[in-house]
């Protein structure tokens, strides 16, 4: 069964009163489910290498910077929210996304160079979430060797079948047409991320409590035979890199702050979910950095889960390394959904009218556009 084209449905809502100020279909997010975009975004697996952060710079850099950068986080998402919508933060344009927003403000040159860096960056994420799920999926594999084979058998697993589940999920759920419809998986994202995160946490106390936690130090590992200068640096920048990557998110902050209702205003509602989101997400960042380097000291690994900081039980790591994956299928989409949006409607523009690009068809409940199937699967 065919179905008009999204076009058609607009102009049909406009017709009914179903619109907000610009003509769209009505956004119905809320406080809830934004703040819930923002911690799926926020609060990935990078999560459990923090502990290997703060190895590297010690309590004395670590844990500040650890804060420091969620103030910063927070005080320029807050700056972001009122680009929402120009010259006016309340009633002023939308503008639908970061890209926009820039244009709008700076304009010119400076709007395509945002464009490069931010889609680039989207890119780069999303391929950086599929790689890491197809190591904690490999780890799960490697989890159950070990525990049958012992901690010395290598248990030595290729990743590449694991990519391959990973992208054919992907192509499922890039599906859903569009960042409004993304509120059940980021939910789920987020109670996922709580989920393996938590199971950290609880596995570094139980490390702890066991009386075989390992040497910390303010500084973090010292210069010496296992630790050259060079190593040093490149380890405290890589940790700096960590740190402030583990917080990042505002190149989609607007897109998310798009989905919300329009009354009560757009960027006092997001403000609270920014504040509500960086710091929930903070907080766990400090509990599972520092416990994690207490549990672990200077010898704690990349990541706790995959790295096998912990081998027992067995179960209970294989659980959060699958919590692990559930939560990247949802912020792989919470990520790249911006960018899918930006190439359908530059299509819609330059090619009006076509009914490959513009035509949706009904399946059962499902709404099926081929230029979405096709593009977004390849």
């Amino acid at each position: 069964m065919q179905k008009p084209s999204s076009s058609s449905f607009e102009n049909m809502e406009v017709m009914n009163g179903d619109f907000d100020d610009d003509g769209r279909i009505r956004r119905t997010g809320t406080l809830m489910t934004t703040s819930a975009h923002v911690m799926a975004v926020v609060i990935g697996s990078g999560v459990l290498s923090l502990a290997w952060c703060l190895a590297q710079l010690g309590w004395i850099i670590g844990v500040p910077l650890l804060g420091a950068f969620a103030v910063i986080t927070w005080y320029t998402c807050i700056l972001l929210t009122d680009c929402y919508r120009s010259p006016d933060p309340v009633t002023g344009t939308r503008n639908y996304n970061y890209m926009q927003a820039v244009k709008v403000n700076l304009g010119g040159f400076k709007y395509k160079l945002c464009g490069i860096s931010q889609y680039s960056t989207q890119i780069g994420t999303s391929i950086g979430y599929a790689i890491t799920s197809a190591i904690s999926m490999a780890a799960v594999k490697r989890s159950n060797c070990f525990h049958m084979y012992g901690h010395n058998n290598g248990c030595h697993t290729l990743n590449n079948t694991y990519v391959l589940i990973f992208g054919a999920i992907e192509i499922v759920l890039s599906q859903i047409p569009n960042f409004h419809e993304l509120s059940l998986v980021s939910v789920v994202a987020t109670i996922m991320s709580f989920a393996y995160a938590g199971i950290g946490v609880a596995l570094s106390v139980a490390k702890i409590a066991g009386g075989t936690s390992s040497k910390t130090s303010l500084m973090g590992i010292a210069v010496g035979p296992n630790m050259t200068r060079m190593e040093k640096m490149w380890n405290a920048f890589s940790a700096i890199g960590d740190i402030a990557f583990a917080y990042s998110f505002s190149f989609v902050l607007l897109e998310i702050q798009d989905t919300l209702k329009q009354s009560p205003p757009e960027n006092k509602v997001m403000k609270r979910s920014c504040t509500i989101g960086i710091g929930a997400s903070s907080l766990l960042y400090m509990i599972c950095a520092i416990l994690g380097y207490l549990a672990f000291g200077n010898d704690s690994p990349g990541n706790y889960l995959t790295g096998f900081g912990f081998y027992e039980p067995f179960w209970l790591v294989n659980i959060g390394n699958i919590c692990v994956v559930i939560h990247l299928l949802g912020a792989f989409q919470a990520i790249i959904q911006p960018f899918f949006a930006v190439v359908e409607n530059w299509s819609r523009k330059k090619w009006p009218g076509c009914k490959f690009i513009e035509r949706e068809y009904i399946i059962g409940k499902y709404s099926i556009n081929l230029f979405r199937l096709t593009w977004r699967t390849i």
